[in-house]
């Protein structure tokens, strides 16, 4: 992905594959649309680039990586929606004793990125078809550690998502320069 009109950016403004549209449904809608923008962000943001630049770290000491915020983004989307929403008694993906694996296990390697990107791929759609079966934003959580409904989970992952997507923009810009919009 590169813009033309805008080289320096993934696309150019009429190519960009979110909707810029307001969305004029209920509140699902609008939450739903928030959550697939950023989760489509996220993608353009790490599009292009070779295993090596994906796990490129941010500055010392962080090891803050566009590939660790896919892993740490897959995790956070399986915390929330399987484990915390559904009560699913799953393993958490990228935890070990060290409680940053999912950054630093992010490693340049071809096999690190594609199970990578096929476990968030995983996450998403298993948080999208949760949320299609969902009643009501009102549905509260299975894990009675953490009362909590669809709504504010909702609500949360567009915080998590909008938060990483500001790390992505300087992380993309120090790798290649490409800003993002």
């Amino acid at each position: 992905m590169a813009g033309q009109t805008y080289p320096d950016m993934w696309v150019d403004p009429e190519d960009d594959p979110r909707s810029q549209d307001a969305v004029l449904g209920d509140e699902r809608a609008t939450l739903l649309d928030y959550l697939r923008s950023y989760r489509l962000t996220l993608e353009m943001k790490c599009s292009g680039l070779t295993a090596e630049q994906l796990a490129m770290r941010s500055v010392p000491p962080s090891t803050m990586s566009l590939l660790g915020l896919v892993r740490h983004l897959a995790h956070v989307e399986q915390s929330w929606f399987r484990r915390v929403m559904a009560g699913e008694d799953v393993p958490y993906l990228y935890r070990t004793d060290d409680r940053d694996a999912d950054f630093n296990g992010a490693v340049g390697d071809d096999v690190v990125v594609a199970e990578a990107w096929e476990r968030w791929r995983e996450e998403v759609a298993n948080a999208e078809a949760f949320v299609d079966r969902a009643e009501s934003l009102d549905l509260m959580s299975l894990d009675p550690r953490n009362p909590i409904n669809l709504r504010e989970v909702l609500v949360h992952m567009i915080e998590e998502y909008a938060r990483h997507c500001g790390h992505a923009d300087l992380l993309r810009e120090c790798i290649d320069g490409r800003t993002g919009q």
